[in-house]
């Protein structure tokens, strides 16, 4: 049995959203997260990236890329889904350092730049996914701890020792914000799905990384765009039931789009691996395969 002192050190309260409030200079704990995911990930994916013999300065590029894309692409599929309360406040929508910004947005809006990118510097996606990907889990597992000092993303209310305090609502520069959801305003406790996330996307990132240093080796070889489709799988698949935990999902008619999306990113990722490892063919990429040592050719 574990002690009140013990039970108590597991519950998780938010010291607020804001780190630094000195006159006009406002430093929050969500975009101090953002840019340091950012920060980390660049470094990552360029450091892979000289280990497979790329030049680091492609990934230097794309990350650039990646952030003017994923970034207002995360807080638009947000906004787009939340449009009846932003369309009675506009001026909310570019509000992106309050929170609501959408993981999967930043995917879709990421992958399409990467394709473009790739287009333009006649460079392979599928290569330019695996290195990104590592990255990018690891970034995820950061940016998550954004929606704790924000108090938000969180489960149903639970009496687990891991619970997670939500206030009623918080004072922010004079504002009052409701934190609790409707129907909820005396419940104190909540799962923590922050945390959950957070630790199933180091354990993807661990798995991501372990395949890469294998491949480094040989053992197994793996080919081009297995580990982007390993993320797509590993993410998804956390993301499935952890969102079923969640009280504030986003809705796509009497369903939660975050659990659609991901079993379409299950799918896509089974049927690429299918078609890699089964049938033994490349991916479809911008540019013919610039490794023919990670591919086979069909039969």
């Amino acid at each position: 049995m574990l002690s009140d002192t013990a039970i108590l050190a597991f519950q998780f309260t938010s010291p607020g959203p804001i780190l630094v409030d000195w006159g006009p200079i406002v430093i929050r704990w969500y975009g101090l997260l953002i840019a340091s995911a950012v920060l980390i990930g660049a470094t990552l994916s360029q450091s892979l990236a000289a280990r497979r013999r790329v030049d680091p300065d492609l990934l230097s590029d794309l990350a650039v890329w990646l952030v003017i894309a994923a970034i207002p692409s995360a807080r638009l599929y947000y906004v787009l889904f939340q449009w009846q309360d932003y369309a009675q406040q506009p001026q909310k929508i570019i509000a992106i350092w309050e929170g609501g910004i959408a993981i999967h947005g930043a995917i879709l809006g990421g992958v399409i730049a990467s394709l473009i990118f790739a287009k333009l510097k006649r460079a392979s996606f599928w290569q330019l996914a695996d290195l990104v990907a590592p990255s990018l889990i690891l970034g995820q597992a950061i940016g998550r701890w954004g929606n704790f000092f924000n108090s938000e993303a969180f489960g149903a209310p639970t009496d687990l020792p891991w619970k997670l305090f939500i206030p009623r609502d918080v004072v922010e520069r004079g504002r009052q914000i409701a934190r609790r959801p409707p129907g909820f305003e005396t419940v104190e406790y909540y799962h923590p799905t922050f945390l959950y996330e957070s630790l199933w996307n180091l354990m993807v990132f661990g798995v991501l990384m372990t395949l890469f240093f294998r491949d480094l080796r040989g053992n197994p070889r793996l080919k081009v765009g297995t580990l982007f489709l390993v993320y797509l799988i590993g993410y998804s698949s956390g993301r499935v039931w952890i969102e079923g935990l969640r009280t504030d999902s986003l809705m796509l008619g009497p369903l939660r789009a975050a659990q659609m999306v991901s079993l379409a990113g299950i799918a896509i990722g089974t049927i690429g691996l299918v078609w890699l490892y089964g049938l033994r063919r490349s991916l479809p990429d911008v540019v013919p395969d610039p490794n023919a040592a990670h591919s086979e050719p069909s039969r």
